[in-house]
């Protein structure tokens, strides 16, 4: 197989991206503007995501909704590069793991990029959505998520979420330790891990923990500069960060 071929076989060509949350460690700001719409340098948090997913040449993105659900629809409905499907969770917030069940009628039956609409990056050498795809075997994953260090994040001072192996598996922090690593919140996932959990609100942490325990949970680290924008104060400290690294 070419590696033309071999990237066609494996890209994502559809997305799903979680919009329906209230934000609020991002408050008072998301009193009346829901976090996805939130502005870094005069571009909302959901559009910079929309931005990597169509780099990445995603063809479609499902996006759920529900606390100002109204706003973020109009919104994303302004997109003329990307087909955006909007999953009403209106009258049932589903969590970040039930949202998926109620989007895969949207989403078919090939391995999806999965991403928070918060979720955003100061690329390196190599964008990292494609690096995800080219990382991807189904035969020895279901689940492969983009990690960003611990140490060196902007706007992040949590104690992390995995330890890698040398294979990319993960495991989860072990209790009174800081993890190397934490879930840039960018992903690609089986829809198969989905079909038969009921549509009710569950974690997405829930499948994370089942698939660690399968050895199908797997991990590639970010290159460039994660950006955690999630309070008021780190919309700055991430605006500082890509001025900065425009230069």
């Amino acid at each position: 197989m070419t590696d033309a071929a071999f990237l066609s076989a494996v890209r994502p060509r559809k997305a799903m991206v979680l919009a329906a949350g209230r934000g609020k460690r991002m408050r008072p700001i998301t009193a009346t503007t829901p976090k996805p719409l939130v502005e870094v340098l005069g571009r909302s948090l959901i559009d910079r995501v929309f931005d990597r997913l169509t780099e990445a040449s995603v063809e479609t993105a499902v996006v759920n909704v529900h606390y100002l659900a109204d706003l973020i629809e109009v919104h994303v409905g302004k997109r003329r590069d990307l087909s955006v499907i909007v999953s009403d969770e209106r009258d049932l917030l589903l969590d970040t793991g039930g949202g998926v069940v109620k989007a895969l009628p949207h989403l078919g039956s090939d391995p999806f990029y999965h991403l928070n609409s918060d979720s955003i990056w100061i690329e390196g050498v190599s964008a990292n959505l494609p690096a995800l795809a080219r990382a991807w075997d189904g035969a020895r994953m279901d689940g492969l998520l983009l990690l960003a260090p611990t140490v060196g994040s902007v706007g992040y001072s949590g104690v992390g979420d995995f330890d890698m192996a040398g294979d990319g598996r993960l495991t989860r922090r072990r209790e009174r330790t800081v993890a190397p690593f934490v879930y840039a919140g960018a992903a690609i996932l089986d829809p198969g891990i989905f079909t038969e959990l009921p549509l009710a609100p569950f974690s997405l942490n829930r499948i994370f923990d089942e698939l660690i325990g399968q050895g199908r949970l797997h991990g590639v680290r970010l290159e460039g500069t994660w950006l955690h924008v999630g309070t008021p104060e780190a919309i700055g400290q991430a605006e500082r960060t890509i001025r900065l690294s425009a230069e």
